[in-house]
């Protein structure tokens, strides 16, 4: 199997890949095409059905495996797959184990260098939550294997993990820059931070939103669930509880980004920056390896509101 993160222009494709997404489109022109994502381990990649009579245009949907023939084009720096031919796959053509895109690091190593860290939190209460939740086994087998988005970052097998431990380890430079940020509620509130998005985002291979992730979002589920685990804690301080809710509900630190509140305490602004610079830079790494070779410029990106560039180390 050819996987997606080998493929260059002009490389000619003839294999079995999972259909993550297709809609039908129209061009400028006025022309008709499908927009396809195909997706295997190594990661995704846009493909385009031009020809309305391809063959087997019609006999697949989205989260089929389909055996795609076709040529990979470039543009705008990225990668494009022209789909020619498609046919939907039979059971036993395949390995759903390799359509699965899955981290780079090893997901024990990560859990446990995170677990590690965790240990460093001092408050008796706050500890009583942590393992309330991280050493139960069905919410650790959930969290080691979920993703952190549909699409923007982090959207692998391992990915809300990755992320997780990432912005813990940015806490933890900021409590040693910063002396006076209460070391225990930041690490209790990096490590819960995205913990909704368990509930926001389906599991693969579909990682899509769910109804809740549409009408609630993963800041608002993932607050009630630390706010309900701190209430099952006896004495749990009420004070101690809004400030670890408060960090959560702000950490995408505006509005309009989808914080019910803004950062009020240091903690707060502190997590806000490392979720932001964690994200960012993944999603900057992810654009960078999904380019195509020998591309310098890689186009105007809207997150970004740029024409982004690789620079000398890539």
């Amino acid at each position: 199997m050819k996987f997606i993160e080998t493929f260059h222009e002009g490389d000619k494709i003839g294999d079995i890949y999972l259909c993550k997404y297709r809609q039908s489109a129209v061009a400028k022109n006025g022309k008709a095409y499908e927009n396809v994502v195909l997706q295997d381990r190594t990661g995704t990649i846009d493909a385009k059905i031009w020809d309305p009579n391809s063959s087997g245009i019609n006999d697949f949907d989205a989260l089929d495996y389909v055996d795609i023939t076709g040529d990979v084009t470039s543009f705008q720096g990225t990668l494009q797959l022209n789909i020619k031919r498609v046919r939907r796959a039979d059971k036993g053509e395949y390995e759903p184990a390799d359509y699965l895109p899955v981290s780079e690091r090893n997901l024990d190593e990560m859990y446990t260098e995170l677990m590690d860290l965790m240990k460093q939190v001092e408050n008796p209460f706050l500890q009583q939550l942590i393992k309330k939740y991280f050493d139960e086994e069905t919410f650790i087998k959930a969290f080691k294997n979920h993703s952190a988005a549909k699409t923007v970052h982090h959207s692998f097998v391992g990915g809300l993990l990755e992320h997780t431990l990432g912005v813990v380890k940015l806490c933890a430079y900021y409590v040693q820059q910063y002396p006076y940020l209460n070391r225990d509620l930041l690490f209790t509130a990096a490590l819960f931070h995205d913990v909704g998005k368990l509930k926001e985002i389906s599991n693969f291979p579909e990682n899509d939103y769910t109804d809740d992730g549409q009408l609630l979002g993963h800041i608002v589920m993932g607050s009630e669930l630390v706010g309900y685990g701190c209430r099952s804690i006896k004495g749990f301080p009420k004070k101690l509880a809004s400030e670890l809710q408060h960090c959560i509900l702000a950490h995408h630190g505006e509005l309009e980004y989808g914080s019910p509140k803004k950062p009020a305490l240091p903690e707060a602004m502190a997590l806000n920056l490392a979720d932001n610079t964690d994200a960012k830079l993944e999603t900057m790494k992810e654009i960078v390896k999904g380019a195509a070779d020998g591309t310098q410029w890689l186009g105007y990106n809207r997150l970004f509101e740029s024409n982004l560039r690789k620079s000398t180390e890539f």
